[in-house]
């Protein structure tokens, strides 16, 4: 059986790495050709994008910038991994810390805004992620980059939980917000729950459990409902199809970043971005070599 190109979605667990989830793609869609982007944490789940056989090539050149979360943070305790998973190092009584407070603190951190990842985050340090730095015992402090918080919004207040709703740029780590949080109120905080509800223009809507996969093991999207769906649209005549199936330039397209070219029947033929007066083929996705459909 051959398995068809394109994107799945997966509404990840809760205890699973990201490549647990690509493995277990594998053996549900019996292909190994599986790869993933915009990688989760194991204590968190939602929305993870996975591509499937052709549709890996779609991996590095989706425009994932943009995430949403729903997020846990817990007052009153800080700890080594910024979430529920780490130490503790630190506690405090949280009964001076106000909704005005909280407000305050949430507002100096939306925005453009300076942010120290979590020593144990996938950023590399020389090469090495800095979390394997970090379980290796060495003392790991990373430089602050410049991240957007576009709404950090309160949605409810438990006691020392937050419930809180999260948008921003890649890049932004949701732990570091509840550490800085926590730190600003003077209490300490840490992430007990974190769910990425979108990704790109991928949302919970588009996305199924391994269960649900398990009992229909499909793809979200196809080849060319994933280019559609993630991708500016530039429709082809068949002159035009042909030179992009043979990996020739056409003259630029006007469209900003990378780009979908589609033939008159849907078909998507390849990814293109313009460079100068010329748009040239980033990835053929349909190569002259390869049938077209019956």
């Amino acid at each position: 059986m051959t398995t068809a190109p394109g994107l799945v979605v997966v509404d990840k667990p809760a205890g699973l790495t990201s490549h647990d989830v690509v493995g277990r793609l594998r053996r549900i869609l019996r292909t190994r050709k599986v790869g993933h982007a915009g990688t989760l944490d194991p204590m968190a789940t939602g929305v993870l994008v996975c591509g499937v056989e052709r549709g890996t090539k779609l991996l590095g050149h989706l425009a994932l910038d943009t995430k949403a979360y729903t997020a846990t943070i817990r007052l009153g305790a800080a700890t080594t991994t910024d979430d529920a998973e780490g130490e503790v190092v630190s506690t405090a009584d949280t009964a001076g810390v106000t909704d005005a407070g909280i407000a305050a603190g949430i507002a100096a951190l939306t925005g453009a805004i300076e942010q120290v990842p979590s020593s144990v985050s996938a950023v590399k340090v020389d090469g090495r992620r800095a979390y394997a730095r970090v379980r290796a015992g060495e003392e790991v402090v990373l430089p602050a980059r410049l991240v957007t918080v576009s709404a950090f919004t309160l949605l409810a207040r438990r006691g020392d939980d937050l419930d809180v709703e999260v948008v921003c740029s890649s890049g932004t780590y949701v732990r570091a917000l509840a550490r800085d949080l926590g730190a600003g109120l003077g209490v300490g905080g840490h992430l007990t729950a974190l769910r990425r509800t979108r990704v790109g223009p991928f949302t919970l809507a588009h996305a199924r459990t391994l269960e649900q996969l398990e009992a229909d093991p499909t793809l979200s999207l196809s080849l060319d409902g994933a280019v559609a769906v993630a991708f500016p649209r530039r429709d082809l005549d068949d002159a035009a199809a042909a030179d992009v199936r043979h990996g020739r330039p056409l003259p630029a397209s006007g469209l900003a970043g990378v780009h979908g070219a589609f033939a008159a029947d849907g078909r998507a033929l390849a990814l293109m971005a313009d460079r100068g007066d010329l748009a040239r083929p980033v990835v053929v996705l349909a190569p002259a070599n390869e049938p077209g459909p019956a």
